[in-house]
């Protein structure tokens, strides 16, 4: 009897183990989008609109002969899934994947590709006559903003404020040394260790000039700002209890095999896990390699044995636009930092669409 696996949320980790699963099982993915957005680009998809539709990768055709169903979860439960449609989806196996939100444009908020595409395309507008730009987050996703908008426009004044004294604390001196060399070249300012007293009196991604003051008592005049900083679980329709206790911060609680405490046919994968790191795309694909082959042991009647073990030091590639950029990743030898030129071949160059037209490419 062929199996049913229920695949919640089609982002980086769950389309990945939807493919994985789909020769072998009965696959459906619930997404309430019409397409996986690939999140890394999305910040070039704002200074570069034209770019932009290389973000978008239809889900239609991700699965050979599993469903996808553009529809949102609202309730989960050992035995399946509640949809906000009043749809109920039964399940042999359930895979949590509906990760976190972020501050627009670091990812859009529209659930369709055309309002996305519009939304990107009116706030370039907006930017584009914007001279002088107030990020608020000195985190990667600020730091790569900066990046984009000096590859387009180098003339105009980027500035970005952080309470924190030190931008990317938990890497490596040297690769800290190089990301402040280039930022220097470029000419984006850091104010660290500072906030705003109030927030800016315009919209979040909207031209009109304005006048703040930080906490250490200097003014900024901006034309347009950017927030970069505020992750959001997505696991409100976990918040009934019906499957799960969510962490105080509305994480699920996992085994290092990925199943949800409690189940041996329930997973979680990304950043909707308590798993102890930094959330990222690159994690949330491991972890769905990890549930597949678990999932398929269990289909097979063999005992799951896979599991996933977090790395020791943190990882990570930080384009600064298509040329520039840091990066560190794990070694046997510890923590290797690496240069612009290979963050560049990485992932600056193409932001890895071209890994992602491979896995929608149509069967």
């Amino acid at each position: 009897m062929t199996r049913t696996v229920a695949v919640i949320g089609g982002g980086y980790g769950g389309s990945a183990v939807a493919k994985a699963l789909d020769s072998e099982a009965d696959v459906v993915l619930i997404d309430p989008r019409d397409a996986f957005v690939n999140a890394a680009g999305s910040l070039r998809a704002l200074t570069q609109p034209d770019w932009a539709p290389n973000i978008f990768f239809a889900f239609d055709t991700l699965l050979t002969r599993g469903t996808v169903i553009r529809d949102r979860a609202v309730s989960a439960d050992p035995d399946g899934v509640t949809l906000a449609s009043g749809r109920r989806v039964a399940a042999d196996y359930l895979v949590l994947a509906t990760g976190s939100s972020y501050s627009y444009p670091a990812k859009p908020s529209a659930e369709s590709t055309g309002e996305a595409l519009d939304d990107l395309r009116d706030t370039h507008k907006e930017l584009a006559g914007a001279e002088r730009v107030l990020i608020l987050g000195a985190g990667p996703v600020g730091l790569e903003l900066a990046g984009e908008i000096k590859e387009v426009w180098p003339h105009k004044q980027v500035t970005i404020v952080d309470p924190a004294e030190r931008i990317l604390a938990d890497f490596r001196p040297e690769m800290r040394q190089d990301l402040h060399r280039q930022l220097d070249e470029l000419g984006v300012e850091l104010r660290l260790g500072t906030a705003l007293t109030t927030p800016p009196p315009t919209g979040h991604g909207r031209a009109g000039a304005f006048t703040v003051t930080t906490t250490s008592g200097e003014e900024i005049t901006a034309d347009i700002w950017f927030r970069a900083h505020g992750v959001q679980v997505n696991s409100d329709y976990l918040a009934d209890g019906r499957l799960t206790t969510l962490t105080t911060q509305g994480q699920v609680p996992v085994t290092e095999s990925l199943n949800v405490h409690g189940y041996d046919h329930v997973y979680a994968i990304g950043d909707i896990t308590d798993v102890a790191e930094d959330k990222r795309a690159g994690y949330a694909m491991q972890h769905a390699e990890v549930v597949a082959q678990n999932i398929i042991a269990q289909l097979r009647g063999e005992q799951p044995a896979a599991v996933y073990r977090p790395a020791p030091d943190p990882m990570m590639l930080l384009p600064l636009g298509p040329r520039g950029g840091v990066g560190q990743l794990p070694t046997p030898d510890g923590p290797a930092v690496l240069p612009a030129a290979t963050v560049a071949e990485y992932k600056g160059a193409d932001l890895f669409t071209g890994r992602f037209a491979e896995q929608f490419a149509s069967a």
